[in-house]
């Protein structure tokens, strides 16, 4: 809603806010690699015999694993939505030179831009140095939410690969 939002009051900043958008999918990804690791990693039983290799042991490893990386993916998209959400309507309202506070337009950290060109070497007003500023910090605020799931992504490999075959001596 906000990307949209933003988008209609400042069109060129739109490819620079989909990276929250980005981030997202790239935790889905993370959940497909580690499926699609546990998925070959379950032996077929014998068809012989009918009896089965797959230990309890490796079938709650792999549940753990799947766990670890879905709750931790659950908590990072929390965080990259909401950082997202706010992070994107900040850089819109800033970009449109829209005051979060109207009450107080002349407070500090928010530029006017005057109504007319006064003429002479005036340095920029429009807030882009404050626009960049808050999309450093939304940027650093989503690399370490996408962190959150990275993590979970490793423990859950590392825990896939925990295995014990049934009739083992």
């Amino acid at each position: 809603v906000s990307l949209i939002n933003t988008g209609i009051r400042h069109p060129s900043s739109v490819m620079k806010n989909v990276i929250p958008v980005v981030m997202a999918g790239v935790i889905g990804i993370y959940g497909l690699i580690i499926a699609v690791i546990l998925a070959e990693s379950i032996p077929k039983p014998n068809v012989d015999s009918r009896e089965n290799s797959y230990s309890i042991y490796t079938g709650m490893a792999h549940l753990c694993a799947g766990l670890c990386c879905g709750l931790s993916g659950l908590a990072a998209g929390g965080c990259i939505g909401i950082v997202g959400e706010y992070g994107v309507r900040c850089v819109g309202y800033r970009a449109s030179n829209i005051t979060l506070f109207p009450s107080k337009p002349e407070s500090s950290g928010y530029s006017s831009v005057p109504d007319q060109d006064i003429g002479g070497d005036i340095e920029d007003l429009s807030g882009s140095d404050d626009q960049n500023k808050l999309f450093v910090g939304m940027l650093i605020m989503l690399i370490f939410s996408e962190a959150l799931a990275l993590y979970g992504l490793i423990v859950a490999l590392i825990v896939s690969q925990h295995s014990y075959t049934c009739g083992e001596t």
